[in-house]
């Protein structure tokens, strides 16, 4: 089997040069054959809001009054991202690359990295509140992250606007616990090399920008979700926010992408009990439930038949990076896990099985046959 090789720097240009006058010059349409299909549709769109290549484009910060009102509404998103854009701009000082953050408008709200004050172009995007949306300054990955919803790079000549020409950069779309588009996080170095690569690492970079979103949502549980064969702690578990009463007050995309009833856009809420065919409050007891630092997975079943397993933390329980601050022992099996709970039911219940069994939600039968026939 022959290798495709990878086109060389040089090569790269010449397609998007030869893309550029394709679509910009010719209004031909290459269904994504030198271009990526979004790249084209942000040309296009910017096409059809009677914006030119080669006209001259202004970095406008916003008045004063309305920069105030931006940075207000995006305290949370700004807070759960410093320390993962502190991360990020010290991984990144040596590629000449730097971190931006962006609102859902494409208002730039933080920025971090190594940058080059002396240098115009990179002192005029990492301003806090120049608008850098599609709109404005034509295609860049911060427009298409937030108009495509998706994770984007392009170099160079895929930007729209000429005098944009000099940025290769990299860029994902963050998401809120309601599942909103809430801004974009963004990596942008001026006359480098390109590292198509990083749009890997701004995807993990904004996964724990939302991870971090979602612990600071006000809950009384966390849920971390992730399928069995993998290890639960980690910035790709699926996290859940529950109240007291059971109710979902948030979700990550992770979250949302494995659990069905997790839609985006319901008007309403959703409880636990939609989520897991089990009693919710075996949740909280499993949570309540652990000793030593030991936060204790389970196996829960999906209404679907599927299986996750789930690492129920009481408030305070994971710090705001997303990791745990104590460990996770082994995933019990769900029935073992429910049958410990039926007998701390019983045993609350001074051995009264009707009672036990009315406050699980479950038959004196079941209780029994669980128990093994110890049951009082």
């Amino acid at each position: 089997m022959l290798s495709v090789l990878p086109p060389s720097s040089e090569q790269r240009l010449q397609q998007i040069a030869h893309a550029r006058r394709a679509v910009l010059q010719e209004g031909k349409n290459l269904s994504g054959v030198l271009a990526e299909p979004w790249i084209e549709r942000s040309w296009q769109r910017c096409l059809a809001n009677g914006q030119t290549p080669e006209q001259p484009i202004s970095f406008d910060v916003l008045p004063a009054q309305a920069l105030r009102r931006t940075e207000e509404a995006n305290h949370m998103l700004v807070q759960a991202a410093r320390p993962v854009l502190e991360k990020l701009g010290a991984a990144i000082a040596s590629t000449r690359y730097f971190a931006i953050l962006t609102n859902a408008q494409g208002v730039v709200v933080d920025v971090n990295g190594a940058i080059d004050r002396r240098d115009r172009r990179a002192d005029l995007i990492t301003r806090i509140g120049v608008d850098l949306s599609e709109q404005r300054v034509g295609t860049t990955a911060i427009g298409a992250a937030l108009s495509e919803l998706q994770p984007v790079w392009l170099h160079r000549g895929e930007h729209f606007f000429t005098s944009n020409s000099a940025y290769s950069c990299a860029g994902a779309p963050l998401f809120d616990p309601d599942g909103r588009c809430a801004g974009m996080l963004d990596l942008t170095g001026v006359d480098t090399v390109e590292r198509p690569e990083l749009k890997h690492l701004v995807v993990q970079s904004a996964r724990s920008i939302e991870n971090a979103l979602m612990q600071s949502r006000p809950h009384e549980l966390l849920i971390r979700l992730n399928w069995s064969s993998q290890c639960l702690g980690e910035d790709s578990d699926g996290l859940v926010c529950v109240d007291p009463d059971g109710w979902v007050s948030g979700a990550n995309p992770a979250a949302r992408q494995m659990v069905p009833a997790l839609q985006v856009g319901s008007p309403a809420a959703v409880h636990c009990s939609e989520l897991f065919a089990m009693p919710y409050e075996m949740l909280f007891d499993a949570a309540k439930s652990d000793t030593l630092g030991y936060a204790q997975a389970m196996d829960v079943p999906l209404w679907s038949g599927l299986r996750l397993h789930a690492l129920p933390l009481l408030r305070g329980r994971a710090g705001a990076s997303g990791r745990l601050n104590g460990r996770a022992a082994p995933a019990l099996p769900l029935k073992d896990v429910e049958t410990a709970l039926i007998r701390k039911a019983v045993n609350e219940a001074k051995g009264n099985v009707m009672k036990a069994a009315r406050a699980l939600g479950i038959s004196r039968a079941t209780v029994y046959r669980r128990l093994g026939g110890k049951a009082k």
